[in-house]
């Protein structure tokens, strides 16, 4: 970290996985981090962890040089519609949500208005629980994460807010629009907790034997269904063109491989693994 860095003043919003382990990550890292959450409990928490300096409030937002807001979708179109007013011009403010559109066009309109800079972000990083309790300070080593910003040509701005997460363990930055992020996301994330979710709903499911019988692909499958249902729907819903159109591929791919069960056919059976075999070929080759 650079000397100008040292000196920076960062608010954390929201204090669950991703917040806090932001917060964590940050301050170990020797910045100065302010953070809010609306439990006061995680908040206390977080001070006695030493994991913040202090409370992210209306009088201390203005000394921020960088706001990350680690709260869903909604929380977080409502915080930066009631505190834009409050966030200083030179600041940053980074939203972390996990779709891209709404809160990005929100921002933009807001930091035009108000005169402070506005990045989308998407840590590419987590667990399948969530809350402060499992956030950890080395969270994103080795992690990605997602930028998307208002002008792609705003080298200073990428570079500045790329220096400080490396900071804390990302290695790899992607700059992507709103609308392919979302794309994208619907498919590599999205549909893949859909389909862990329902997978784990077979009747067999429950059986003593599953746990006998299930080795690593049956973990891998069902490790992301155990997930914050109020977070995923609001995800879902607010995705619903790109994650109905991946859905609907998908669907229409497991109709091609019950049908060659169905009728016993053994080639096209073959075929069509051969075909997943290969896709994944290819995309781990890229």
């Amino acid at each position: 970290m650079t000397a100008e860095n040292k000196k920076l003043n960062i608010g954390i919003v929201g204090l669950g996985l991703i917040g806090g382990s932001l917060a964590a990550a940050l301050k170990n890292s020797g910045y100065t981090v302010f953070g809010s959450d609306t439990n006061k409990i995680t908040l206390d928490f977080a001070k006695m962890a030493g994991s913040i300096d202090g409370e992210l409030t209306d009088e201390s937002i203005s000394s921020c040089d960088v706001i990350f807001v680690a709260i869903t979708l909604d929380q977080a179109e409502a915080w930066i519609n009631s505190k834009a007013h409050l966030i200083s011009k030179d600041c940053v403010l980074v939203d972390c949500c996990g779709v891209k559109r709404r809160i990005c066009a929100r921002g933009k309109e807001l930091s035009e208005a108000c005169g402070f800079k506005f990045l989308g972000g998407h840590p590419m990083a987590g667990k399948q629980v969530g809350g402060y309790k499992n956030s950890r300070a080395d969270l994103f080593k080795d992690a990605t994460f997602c930028l998307v910003p208002m002008d792609k040509n705003d080298i200073r701005l990428l570079t500045s807010i790329k220096d400080i997460l490396a900071d804390i363990g990302f290695t790899r930055f992607i700059v992507m629009t709103a609308e392919e992020h979302d794309r994208v996301i619907a498919f590599t994330s999205q549909l893949a907790h859909l389909v862990s979710n329902a997978y784990i709903k077979s009747d067999i499911a429950e059986a003593e034997e599953v746990s006998a019988l299930s080795g690593g692909a049956f973990r891998d499958m069902t490790r992301v269904a155990y997930l914050d249902e109020a977070m995923w729907t609001e995800l879902f819903m607010e995705n619903s063109d790109n994650l109905l159109s991946e859905l609907d591929g998908f669907i229409g791919e497991l109709e091609r491989y019950r049908e060659a069960i169905e009728n016993k056919d053994g080639d096209a059976l073959t075929k069509l693994l051969v075909e997943g075999k290969e896709r994944k070929r290819t995309i781990e080759e890229k």
